[in-house]
């Protein structure tokens, strides 16, 4: 099914686009254009669309026994007068639409009349805005209609014959592009007469709905988003108590710069109609679901009953849900009591180590537990240990004995006792020592490993360095200060016959199933310069900088490009979106065999391993496959 949209200017609105905000200036700037062009700066730093005013060809918009006061309504009166004092020129306009052009926001009017409208087109505005006052005024409509641009209509103070009357005339009678706006025209508007649910029954009367509000507050219309709403128009002013009748309905600064920030963040969250499980969800799903385990030792051969099983966290197996399909099966291998159940075992369809040749080392991650299995089954050029806090007390002769004919990397824990995620830039100094004193422990025991790999002379020991922050980004200059911080902490660590390569890092990276913000070594070229001005290399996390470049919108390969030459070490997973890392070779948006052309010439003695989210269950069955899908692709 198509999707109907109208443009404005270069944007494009429909019912998949981003709400276009208005920032709905009107006559707020009481008849000062020193007040106007003020009111457009702060639009432009709210991160508003469009700068909206009001033009009227009094002549044309009131009978003239009411332009002279002759027996009119008190509030009429009062209108006049505001609009006499307020109103600004033709030429002034003309001088807010080339401003707002130069300052990159649309400029839109609403013209309450034909003339004005007529010198609206001639300046060149991107679309008209029909006032709910005229809404039911046919005539203008089909003026407007006839310049052919957008129009965007406002149904407050209208019935709902009234509203369906207009849009069945302006789309089948003038054939305009238009948006409807739901409105209620009080100033500002009880929240009992907003009826917000409205604009679900206007969706079904014309696909492209927006919402303008009078309300005090933001609340209703970050509501109105989350209801379809992808046009919204609040009054937006410098101070709500100054004269006139649209400033104590409209929004302050600070309030609107809010209200946008939110309408983005509700944009974010509303995602799709389809359920997708997050990364920090499959994170916790492993930690505290359950999944199908043997009750006893199982050999090959064993027709699978209800009794062989059950079930127990963690969730790294054969979900529950799958128990019946498991009764009946044949086992094709041996099972020990408390071991996993994995799809393989219904399927039979399972990935086994082969003999994989590339032009650069290639290895696979381990934990000191399975190192022997997988030392049996491949014959990598490298391992890659990956350290818990709790490996840091394991003694490594219970693990290892005699020497190794394999090099091998290590990666640092992320997480250390306490729930204390190691950050050697932080300006905490407590927490900076505490991540020193269990840094420099990382680093005394691959010197410890050296004995059993005496191939590595100097292992490289790969780091999440820190630099996060839990609740949003930090300013460059911060962020200038917490690399400072990471040079003194380097400057405090003994790394004698080691090499500390910090890790490309993602936007938002996961740690343990809740999401925080990455600052440092995300960006590609201050990553290049600071690694250069301090003689480093890094671990290059394809998958972490796929996250960055589809989040900044940069280009992935040239990033690699940019990267390539301090690359020491590559972590090779795909990606997909701003935080769906760790996937499988194929299953993101990574074009593998481009990527390896880029590194090949960049940095070809550059060691690598597969790094799939739960790529070691079931023996390495996401690596093996990792590794099968890379092979004849990446070099």
């Amino acid at each position: 099914m198509s999707t109907y949209s109208i443009k404005i200017g270069n944007k494009e609105i429909s019912q998949n686009s981003p709400a276009y905000i208005i920032a709905e200036i009107g006559n707020n700037h009481n008849g000062s254009m020193e007040r106007a062009l003020k009111l457009i700066d702060m639009a432009v730093e709210m991160g508003a669309d469009c700068a909206k005013f009001q033009m009227r060809e009094l002549s044309s918009v009131y009978r003239s026994k009411t332009l002279k006061r002759e027996e009119e309504d008190l509030s009429t009166e009062y209108t006049l007068d505001l609009l006499d004092k307020f109103e600004l020129t033709k030429e002034q306009h003309k001088e807010l639409k080339d401003y707002c052009d130069q300052k990159g926001i649309d400029y839109l009017c609403t013209p309450w009349d034909e003339k004005s409208a007529d010198y609206l087109a001639s300046i060149g505005v991107k679309a008209f805005k029909i006032a709910s006052a005229d809404m039911t005024n046919l005539p203008l409509i089909e003026y407007l209609a006839s310049k052919k641009l957008p129009i965007i209509i406002s149904t407050g103070m209208s019935t709902e014959e009234e509203i369906q009357k207009t849009i069945e005339y302006t789309r089948d009678s003038v054939k305009a592009e238009f948006a409807v706006l739901h409105c209620n025209s009080t100033y500002p508007a009880p929240l009992q007469n907003i009826n917000l649910n409205y604009l679900k029954t206007l969706a079904q009367l014309h696909p492209l709905v927006g919402y303008s509000g009078h309300e005090r507050g933001t609340s209703v219309t970050l509501a109105a988003v989350g209801l379809g709403a992808k046009i919204v128009e609040r009054h937006f002013t410098l101070d709500r108590l100054m004269e006139g009748p649209d400033h104590a309905a409209s929004l302050e600064y600070d309030d609107f710069r809010s209200m946008i920030k939110g309408i983005r963040e509700i944009e974010k969250a509303l995602g799709s109609t389809r359920r997708f499980l997050s990364q920090g969800e499959m994170i916790n799903r492993e930690n505290l679901a359950k999944s199908i385990i043997a009750a006893k030792d199982l050999p090959e051969g064993t027709v699978l009953t209800r009794e062989d099983m059950l079930i127990r966290s963690p969730g790294q197996g054969l979900s529950p849900q799958m128990i019946n399909e498991l009764v009946g099966k044949t086992l094709k291998r041996d099972i020990k009591v408390e071991d996993f159940f994995f799809k393989s075992d219904i399927d039979d369809k399972t990935y086994v180590p082969s003999n994989y040749e590339f032009k650069r080392p290639w290895g696979v991650p381990v934990r000191y537990h399975d190192f022997n299995f997988y030392n049996d089954v491949i014959k990598p050029d490298i391992f890659e240990f990956h350290l818990s806090y709790q490996d840091m007390n394991l003694n490594l002769e219970d693990y290892f004995s005699g020497t190794y004919d394999v090099g091998f990397v290590v990666h640092a824990p992320e997480l250390f006792e306490g729930s204390r995620l190691m950050d050697l830039a932080t300006d905490d100094e407590e927490y900076r020592q505490f991540s020193l004193k269990e840094t420099q422990r990382v680093i005394d025991i691959t010197r410890s490993l050296k004995k059993y790999f005496p191939n590595t002379k100097r292992p490289a020991i790969v780091a999440n360095i820190g630099g996060f922050t839990m609740d949003g980004v930090l300013d460059q200059d911060t962020k200038n200060k917490y690399y400072e911080i990471f040079v003194r902490s380097l400057s405090e660590l003994d790394l004698e016959g080691v090499e500390l390569i910090p890790q490309t890092m993602a936007p938002f990276p996961w740690h343990f199933g809740g999401q925080r913000y990455q600052n440092l070594f995300v960006h590609a070229d201050e990553t290049l310069e600071f690694c250069k001005k301090h003689n480093l290399r890094i671990c290059f996390d394809v998958s972490h900088s796929m996250l960055t470049c589809n989040h900044f919108k940069y280009d992935f390969y040239e990033f690699v490009e940019k990267l390539a030459p301090i690359t020491a070490h590559l972590h090779l997973g795909d990606a997909k979106g701003v935080d769906g890392e760790g996937l499988q070779v194929g299953d993101g948006d990574i074009d593998f065999q481009r990527m390896s052309e880029i590194l090949y010439k960049g940095c070809p003695k550059a060691s690598f391993i597969p790094e799939i989210w739960q790529g070691h269950k079931n023996k390495g069955e996401g690596f093996w496959k990792a590794l099968e899908k890379l092979q004849g692709v990446f070099v």
